[in-house]
C-alpha cells in the first residue's frame, strides 16, 4: 500500500482492486465519456454546498437570474459577498436553517465534459441520502475540514464509497485559509486518510488543498499555495477517466410492463418493456425468461418507436419474442448462453436507512430491479466498526446509518449478481412489508 507524503503528488494509489463501474445516463455519453456523475460528502460543515455553488459559479454555469436571487438573499442576511452554498441548498428549512438536507443534483457543463453532480447532507441522520447520491456515481469528493481532519462522518463516507464501488474518490481538505495554508496540515490530513481508504480497498485517492469561499484550487490554483503542484478540483473532474466497461456480468433486461394485445392502437402487438440493466441484446438471439427457466428467441426491439437490431444499456426498449411465453413484471430475460444461477439464500451487506433497527427473525419485502419478493432476516452476521474496521461478529441489530452483513431467505427464486460485478443486478431494497418503509439498502456479495 502506498501512502501519500508529498502533497505534489495528488493521486495516490491504493491496493486496486476490480470496481464495477456506474451506470450512465446514454450509450453516446458511455462511448465518448464526455459525462461525469459526481457525488459530494463529508461532515457537518465542511464546505460541501459552498464548493459546489464556487464550481457552479466560477466555471460560468449560473445563470443571471439565479445569481442575483442569491445575492439578494445573502444581502438581507448582512452576508457582504453571494452565499454560494444557497445554489445547491434549494430547501426552505435548509436555507433558513444553513444546513444541507436532501440530495441537490445539479447539471452543468464545461467545453471539456458535462456534469451531474449530488451535494448530500452531511449530518447523520441523512446517512441514507448520501448513499442515494453516491450510488450510481462515478466520482465522490469528500470534503475534510482542515482544522478538525478526519473525523467519523469522514470514515462513513469512504466506507460508503468503498461498498458502493466508486471507482474514484477526491479528497478535498478544505478551509486552508483558515490554517494559514499549510503544507505540514494537508500532508497530515492526506496520509491519514489514505490509509484508512488502503483498508476499504478505494483503488484511487486524488487529495487537493482547497478553499471554497475564496476559489483556491476550486476552479483556479491558488497563489497561496505554490508548494502544491496538482491540478485543481475542475480540472481533475474534467479529466478524470470514466470507465467504459459498465457490467461484469453478461446481458440483463428486467420486464418492467408487458404490453399486451388489444392496447389502443397496438391491438396485435405483444412485447416486453424495460431499461436494459446490462450488456447487449439482439434481433434473433436465444434468451431465457427467469426465474421460469423458458427459453426463446427475440424476433424484434423496438427503441423510440422504431425496431433496432441490437441495444445496449441503459437503453428503455421493447423486445418482442418469437413465443407467446408466460412472461410479466419482475421476470429477468437473459441470454441463453450466461444464464446466472438462481438462489434463495441472499448474501449481503446492507447500509441501514431507517430509524427503526432491523433485526434477525425480522420480515422484510426484498426488491431486486422491478422485481420484489418476500422474505426474512436470518441473520445478522457482523457489524462493521467505522473507527478501526474490525467487524463485530453476531450483533442483535442494526440502527439507522449502521453497516452490516446479512443473510435473507427469500420465498422465490432471485437471479441476484454480485454488486461487485454489476451496481443495477447486485443491488436491492429492504422494505417493511407493514407500511412500505425503505428499511436498508443492499449489495450483493458473498
Amino acid at each position: 500500500m502506498t501512502v501519500p507524503t508529498a502533497p505534489t503528488a495528488p493521486t495516490v494509489p491504493i491496493a486496486p482492486t476490480a470496481p464495477a463501474a456506474p451506470t450512465v445516463a446514454d450509450p453516446a455519453d458511455h462511448a465518448t465519456g464526455t459525462l461525469l456523475r459526481f457525488a459530494t460528502a463529508g461532515s457537518v460543515d465542511d464546505g460541501k454546498s459552498t464548493l459546489v455553488g464556487r464550481l457552479l459559479h466560477d466555471s460560468k454555469s449560473v445563470l443571471a437570474d439565479q445569481l442575483e436571487a442569491i445575492e439578494h438573499v445573502s444581502r438581507e442576511r448582512g452576508q457582504q459577498a453571494p452565499d454560494l452554498a444557497l445554489l445547491t441548498d434549494g430547501l426552505r428549512a435548509e436555507r433558513e436553517q444553513g444546513i444541507t438536507i436532501d440530495v441537490a443534483y445539479r447539471y452543468f457543463a464545461t467545453p471539456r465534459r458535462r456534469f451531474i453532480l449530488a451535494d448530500t447532507p452531511g449530518h447523520v441522520q441523512y446517512t441514507r441520502n448520501m448513499v442515494t447520491g453516491a450510488s450510481t456515481a462515478n466520482l465522490t469528493v469528500i470534503l475534510v475540514d482542515a482544522r478538525n481532519g478526519v473525523v467519523e462522518q469522514t470514515r462513513r463516507h469512504a466506507a460508503i464509497s468503498a461498498l458502493l464501488r466508486v471507482s474514484h474518490v477526491v479528497l478535498a481538505v478544505n478551509k486552508m485559509d483558515l490554517v494559514g495554508y499549510r503544507e505540514e496540515v494537508f500532508a497530515a490530513i492526506t496520509e491519514e486518510f489514505a490509509a484508512y481508504a488502503g483498508a476499504l480497498g478505494i483503488p484511487e485517492v486524488t487529495a487537493i488543498p482547497i478553499s471554497a469561499l475564496a476559489g483556491d484550487n476550486v476552479v483556479e490554483l491558488s497563489a497561496a499555495m505554490g508548494w502544491y503542484s496538482g491540478p485543481t478540483v475542475l480540472e481533475h473532474l474534467e479529466t478524470v477517466p470514466v470507465d467504459t466497461d459498465t457490467e461484469a456480468c453478461g446481458a440483463r433486461f428486467p420486464v418492467q410492463y408487458v404490453i399486451r394485445p388489444g392496447t389502443p392502437g397496438l391491438p396485435d402487438y405483444r412485447g416486453y418493456a424495460g431499461q436494459i440493466a446490462a450488456g447487449s441484446f439482439r434481433v434473433g438471439e436465444r434468451v431465457v425468461v427467469l426465474p421460469s427457466g423458458t427459453t426463446t428467441t427475440i424476433a424484434g426491439i423496438d427503441l423510440l418507436g422504431e425496431p433496432v437490431d441490437v441495444a445496449s444499456a441503459p437503453r428503455s426498449v421493447t423486445l418482442l419474442l418469437d413465443d407467446d411465453v408466460d412472461l410479466a413484471r419482475g421476470d429477468l430475460v437473459v441470454p441463453a448462453d450466461g444464464v446466472p444461477p438462481l438462489t434463495r439464500d441472499v448474501r449481503a451487506t446492507v447500509c441501514h436507512v431507517a430509524d427503526r433497527p432491523l433485526t434477525a427473525g425480522q420480515r422484510v419485502l426484498l426488491k431486486h430491479t422491478t422485481r420484489t419478493v418476500k422474505g426474512v432476516v436470518d441473520d445478522i452476521t457482523s457489524r462493521l466498526d467505522l473507527d478501526d474496521l474490525p467487524r463485530n461478529h453476531r450483533p442483535d441489530r442494526l440502527v439507522a446509518n449502521e453497516i452490516g452483513r446479512v443473510r435473507i431467505r427469500v420465498a422465490e427464486p432471485l437471479a441476484l449478481d454480485h454488486y461487485a460485478d454489476s451496481r443495477r443486478t447486485g443491488s436491492f431494497l429492504l422494505i417493511d412489508p407493514g407500511d412500505g418503509t425503505t428499511l436498508a439498502a443492499g449489495m450483493s456479495g458473498p
